[in-house]
């Protein structure tokens, strides 16, 4: 499993694995890719853990259309997510200021 940090307010968009950009007809289902109930505070900001499956190679993340409306400040354009091992993840888990599990 590989895993990344995605702030509140922000969303999955398209998924990328080795033959490029993640086609659910040739896989026959969408990638793998869940929530999971941790989140750390950065900055005053909460962001949440989710973990996906290995043949993922990267995802795209975008701000919720609430989110651009609640603070029109919010980056408007996408940005592609570097994911990481579970080992960093659990090292970014220890070394948070703040950490939430529900």
């Amino acid at each position: 499993m590989k895993y990344f940090f995605l702030s509140d307010g922000w969303s999955v968009g398209r998924v990328w694995e080795f033959g490029g950009l993640w086609n659910e007809s040739t896989w026959r289902r969408k990638p793998e890719i869940e929530q999971i109930n941790l989140c750390i505070v950065e900055q005053g900001e909460k962001l949440w853990l989710y973990r996906v499956e290995d043949t993922v190679l990267m995802v795209e993340v975008k701000p919720t259309p609430e989110a651009v409306t609640k603070s029109p400040q919010t980056i408007g354009q996408v940005v592609l997510k570097r994911l990481i091992t579970a080992e960093q993840a659990i090292e970014r888990l220890a070394t948070a200021q703040t950490l939430i599990g529900t």
